[in-house]
């Protein structure tokens, strides 16, 4: 299993890219797994159904499990976040996991950054960003820069800099 981020400060358009990125990697035969850090609280259950009535009342996991998908949802109770290394080792086989957020985890990703937005470059002070995706100004030094039109170029910086994990 590899891993690749996309990584850049929030509204630059992240999301936006993994969802041209993944079907084009799919297409490629992988099996692509995702991790999403987010600062921000999170809640994927809705209040009023079992699963989070029973999980508000102190159970550590709540798996759900339907028809066409299951989670496993864990609360951290005031413990510290989990590392990356954690959080991939809980992933099920797959060829590549993509990591959107954990800017400073020291991986290879890609810096995705627009002008328009107003907020700074994360390069070159966060460590592993092999490239950069948007208008980035050219600067001396910096990583490759590649449009955020150009998919195929992006498939094939993900497939060469891609991280084994535990390497």
């Amino acid at each position: 299993m590899k891993v690749f981020g996309i990584a850049g400060r929030s509204g630059m358009g992240k999301t936006t890219l993994l969802e041209r990125l993944i079907p084009a990697l799919r297409d490629r035969g992988l099996r692509i797994s995702l991790i999403k850090h987010s600062h921000k609280d999170i809640e994927v259950d809705r209040p009023g159904k079992d699963s989070y009535r029973l999980r508000e009342a102190g159970c550590q996991e709540v798996l759900l499990l339907g028809r066409t998908r299951w989670a496993l949802m864990h609360e951290l109770r005031g413990d510290a976040e989990p590392d990356l290394d954690y959080l991939l080792s809980r992933i099920q086989d797959c060829d590549l996991v993509l990591v959107e957020g954990f800017k400073g985890g020291d991986f290879p990703k890609l810096e995705v950054w627009r002008a328009a937005v107003g907020k700074p470059m994360l390069w070159p002070e966060w460590p592993g960003i092999v490239a950069m995706v948007g208008d980035a100004p050219d600067l001396a030094d910096a990583p490759p820069h590649f449009s955020a039109a150009e998919l195929a170029p992006l498939v094939e910086l993900v497939l060469q800099e891609a991280r084994e994990v535990g390497a």
